[in-house]
């Protein structure tokens, strides 16, 4: 679960969020072939072009940039919660198996007007419609706000991404915009850490 304790987040591993049905958990070589079969489901990739590499790619990314960056952010939160333009890749596991069926994650979007500290997600095509990805992103939500010195948070959704767009909302981001990305017309939410407190 999360706690304000600094050492906390410094010396336990893997971090995690606890949420109701489902655990966010910064990932570990273990994930890599979930991670990887994930990435290549028509119904991820097909909102999410680009992540459906080769396996020996995948296997670069995630063991000397995706795991070590997410060790340096939650390094610099027990240092004293400033994390710059880190990035925090956690995968979404269910609680009662173990099973890893997506991910949620934070970085900068520099196609964003700053400030551009995006929340993203994907998960399985056989868990969706069932509150999982919501609670992974209000959980991560939660985190940065309460234990970060982030002060507001982005998202953008394909405009047919309808999944997607539902559980933005549905986590608190308000609607701002129409944006285009790479040719592509997306939604583009904003939620403040102001906004967020007066929430919960």
């Amino acid at each position: 679960m999360m706690r304000a304790n600094a050492q906390f987040i410094s010396k336990q591993r893997p971090f995690t969020i606890v949420c109701k049905d489902v655990i966010l958990r910064d990932f570990i070589t273990a994930d890599l072939d979930a991670f990887h079969s994930l990435t290549w489901q028509p119904e991820i990739h097909e909102y999410l072009p680009g992540w459906n590499v080769a396996k020996e790619q995948r296997k670069n990314w995630f063991i000397n940039y995706e795991i070590p960056e997410n060790e340096q952010f939650l390094n610099a939160v027990s240092q004293g919660s400033i994390i710059g333009d880190l990035r925090l890749r956690l995968g979404i596991v269910l609680k009662n198996t173990g099973e890893f069926i997506g991910w949620c994650c934070t970085g900068i979007k520099d196609e964003l007007p700053a400030p551009n500290r995006e929340i993203m997600f994907a998960i399985s095509k056989d868990y969706r419609g069932q509150s999982y990805t919501t609670q992974a992103t209000q959980g991560l939500i939660k985190f940065l706000f309460k234990y970060t010195d982030v002060e507001e948070l982005s998202a953008i959704a394909l405009l047919r991404n309808t999944p997607s767009n539902r559980v933005i909302q549905k986590s608190g981001f308000s609607f701002k915009s129409t944006v285009d990305i790479e040719n592509e017309k997306y939604y583009y939410y904003k939620i403040t850490k102001s906004t967020w407190e007066s929430m919960t």
